[in-house]
């Protein structure tokens, strides 16, 4: 946001300098990012008017002009500007006259010869004033520029624009009396606002308008100017302001829509009332219909799209830029005045789906005073009748949802102050800082009752509210105070887990970690969590970070794409970080998770290894890993589809009692949607059941010797290895001290429907050797409990 500094001295009563002000603002959060001068520091150049022009003799692209510089003197000047000609005003410099390089040098105006022609002075551009970077030929001046004032006096040049970067919650700061509330607040000086008187109609013809998508417009205020002039000139003043904010002038109508915008925030539209057609309909657009805009472009339109519609098509895209076919033109004599509140959820976003942004769009996704649409059409109107005359018709102001025009109460308590700010503060403090806010306030036993101003979008919660006291109070002026006392140091338990092991040993299998969003993108949250209520914000950055995450693997897929999309195809990253649900009574809930991804090959490119890619097991492995070495707790896996998996490769890892997470390949088709064009794996666990690990306990090893016996059972091909591990633990045999899976085969030899695993039985005991006899037993026994629970049959 670019700002005067002298129109912001129309607004505020300050003898203070532009230094002082601009570290309160930056102090205050509103930083000031750069000061430039609206013109070099050039001297005695005056307003001079071109009375004769000829060619000159000797150059066609010169031209030999005569010319009065108010002094009681026509000068001769040799000019090579196309667009000079007798009859304008322009910008002279003087004999004498001194204009600053950009190369730091200075040009010094004397006499002298262009082929042969006397010169006494030159006719200056704007660029050579200074005032602009680029110029198509000098600076044409209106016909009533006093001929002989110095030019920096009759443009106002002496003045600097501060530019402010106005982050996303302000969005009341992006005009100038939000900058100018802003440093009334914070500089406690009186703020001037100019007053808007009621336009008088002189006829009373209306348009027809109609709200049907009130959810995003709920007021939209309208009114017809009859018989302007199309061809009026913007007045320098106003030329000024627009261009020394960042705003090129293009004519007087657009002027003045521009220059409400800058001065009041909101954004209006201005339509050539004869090319509508029946009357204004607000609404979503049909999915396919075009609008060619403003800026030439014509936009295929979607139908969550917000547009201002005739009866015939739609004229503009609501609350980002107009229609070309229904613009004003120089040939412009009836208008449609447009100013309209549109809620921001609406409009954020939309603007950057088409590849657009506006200072319209800007401003209403960030939130726009729902009570300024009035005000900015009474001041409009009064403009442009001054400007361009006309006769001005009725206001008509649609209010389809009174509702906007009010705030919640927000409770604010002075105990609440003390916690948050580690200071206390008394009662005319707390209501000369809201008094100052322009909020409503009653107070009463609790506190006080704040209802904050319309314009402030971000003020919504008793920490809203405290932060803008401790920020108009100062920062520096809160205290550094020393605890009470010393904090304790506690030993942790034994039990417990630190995160930095469980990074340690992700570290170890070659992860890297990786911090993500928490805001992401809702479609992809759907994706990936479909039956989760996620919690969408109320004022997201943009429309692809608008909910937050109830699952971490929305950043990491992101950061997998952005790997592989650059040929690192190997990649492994993990994070631990909150994700965020709503609860059944609808309010949200925080719990920590720790998510990794894995893709690519299994070992980094080395000439001495046999490469392959990574695959479920691979994955497995590693969340074994982490949960049995270092919690040393037993978890297993049971194969359960989720919606971001594939179907046949993906698995709940669950304790005795509860669901702790999920593992598997990435669906196919989400891998094809992201492009990957390789299989992605991920896991996530959940960080309560990682911070406690079970102590190990020690036992004496047995001094006698372990006997191997090896088992091969024909089972069902759909039968688990969790199931045969829990046959054999069911035989409750206390010789057996160990049993793994070494081998499936399946294939010649193997009835259809089943498979043939092998077991390996590992039996000792602590008191004796085991004898042949009292082998068999067990073996017996642990083949009749596989019998039992899973139908296995031994080889």
């Amino acid at each position: 946001m670019k700002v005067s500094e002298k129109w912001l001295r129309e607004w505020i009563d300050t003898p203070l300098a532009l230094d002082a002000i601009a570290d309160k603002l930056t102090m205050s959060g509103c930083e000031v990012e750069a000061r430039d001068p609206v013109a070099t520091a050039f001297t005695n150049i005056v307003v001079g008017h071109v009375v004769e022009r000829e060619k000159h003799p000797d150059a066609d692209k010169l031209s030999v002009c005569k010319v009065d510089n108010g002094r009681g003197e026509i000068l001769q000047i040799v000019c090579g500007a196309s667009n000079v000609r007798a009859g304008i005003k322009v910008p002279l410099a003087l004999i004498g006259a001194v204009l600053p390089l950009p190369d730091g040098a200075d040009l010094k105006i004397k006499k002298g010869k262009l082929r042969g022609v006397e010169s006494f002075g030159m006719l200056c551009s704007s660029t050579e004033l200074g005032m602009s970077d680029k110029s198509d030929g000098l600076l044409e001046l209106p016909d009533d520029a006093p001929v002989g004032m110095d030019i920096r006096e009759y443009l106002k040049l002496d003045d600097e624009v501060i530019e402010l970067a106005i982050t996303a919650n302000r969005g009341d700061c992006m005009s100038m009396i939000g900058v100018a509330r802003e440093t009334s607040l914070v500089m406690d000086v009186p703020l001037n606002v100019p007053e808007i008187p009621e336009q008088t109609a002189q006829h009373t013809d209306t348009f027809p308008v109609a709200l049907q998508a009130t959810d995003a417009c709920p007021r939209y205020v309208g009114r017809i100017i009859r018989n302007i002039n199309p061809q009026a000139a913007t007045p320098v003043w106003m030329q000024e302001k627009l261009r020394r904010a960042g705003v090129r002038s293009i004519s007087a109508t657009v002027d003045v829509t521009n220059y409400v915008l800058l001065e009041l925030g909101q954004p209006m539209h201005a339509f050539d009332l004869d090319t509508l057609q029946g009357g204004i309909v607000v609404r979503y657009a049909n999915a396919g219909e075009t609008l060619k805009l403003l800026d030439g472009q014509t936009a295929t339109l979607r139908n969550d799209t917000l547009v201002i519609a005739d009866a015939a098509q739609p004229v503009a895209m609501a609350g980002i830029m107009g229609g070309e076919p229904t613009s004003v033109t120089y040939a412009t004599r009836n208008v449609f005045l447009e100013s309209a509140h549109f809620r921001p959820a609406n409009i954020m976003g939309k603007a950057r789906s088409y590849g657009l942004q506006t200072d319209s769009s800007a401003r209403f996704e960030r939130g726009v005073d729902p009570d300024m649409p009035v005000k900015a059409m009474e001041r409009a109107t009064q403009l442009i009748v001054s400007i361009c005359g006309g006769e001005v018709g009725t206001l008509v102001d649609t209010l389809a949802d009174a509702s906007v025009l009010q705030r919640k109460a927000i409770l604010l308590r002075p105990e609440r102050i003390r916690r948050v700010l580690g200071v206390t503060m008394d009662a005319a403090t707390v209501e000369g800082v809201l008094a100052r806010l322009s909020c409503t306030f009653t107070s009463n036993d609790a506190g006080w009752q704040v209802q904050a101003p319309l314009a402030r979008f971000d003020l919504n919660i008793e920490e809203d509210l405290i932060e803008e006291l401790a920020r108009v109070r100062g920062y520096d002026s809160i205290p550094a105070e020393l605890r009470p006392r010393a904090p304790r140091i506690t030993q942790p338990s034994e039990t417990a887990v630190r995160r930095e092991t469980l990074r340690h040993t992700l570290v170890a299998r070659g992860y890297q970690e990786a911090v993500t969003f928490s805001f992401v993108d809702p479609k992809m949250e759907q994706i990936l969590a479909p039956a989760t209520d996620s919690i969408a914000l109320a004022n997201p950055i943009s429309a692809d970070l608008g909910v937050m995450r109830s699952t971490l693997w929305s950043g990491l897929l992101r950061a997998v794409t952005y790997n592989v999309n650059r040929q690192q195809s190997r990649v492994r990253l993990f994070e631990i970080g909150p994700a965020f649900a709503q609860s059944e009574d609808g309010k949200p809930v925080q719990k920590n998770m720790l998510s990794g991804v894995l893709t690519g090959n299994l070992y980094p490119e080395q000439w001495g290894q046999v490469n392959r890619p990574v695959d479920f097991y691979d994955l497995k492995g590693d969340v074994e890993t982490l949960l049995e070495q270092v919690t040393g707790t037993r978890f297993h896996f049971a194969p359960v589809a989720h919606a971001a998996l594939h179907p046949g490769q993906s698995a709940q890892i669950m304790t005795d009692t509860a669901v702790v997470g999920w593992m598997g390949m990435l669906h196919p088709q989400l891998e094809e949607n992201l492009g990957l064009g390789q299989p992605v794996y991920l896991f996530e666990l959940d960080m309560s059941v990682l911070m406690q690990r079970t102590l190990p306990k020690y036992q004496a090893i047995s001094k006698f010797p372990a006997i191997h016996r090896d088992l091969a059972l024909l089972v069902r091909e759909d039968t688990l290895a969790v199931a045969l591990e829990n046959a054999v633990k069911k035989a409750a045999i206390p010789q057996l001290i160990s049993y793994y899976l070494f081998d499936i085969y399946a294939g010649k030899g193997i009835p259809d429907g089943q498979k043939s695993v092998a077991l390996s039985l590992i039996l000792q005991d602590f008191s004796r050797t085991l004898e042949d006899a009292e082998i068999n037993r067990i073996i017996d026994a642990v083949v009749a409990s596989l019998q039992k629970d899973v139908g296995a049959v031994l080889r």
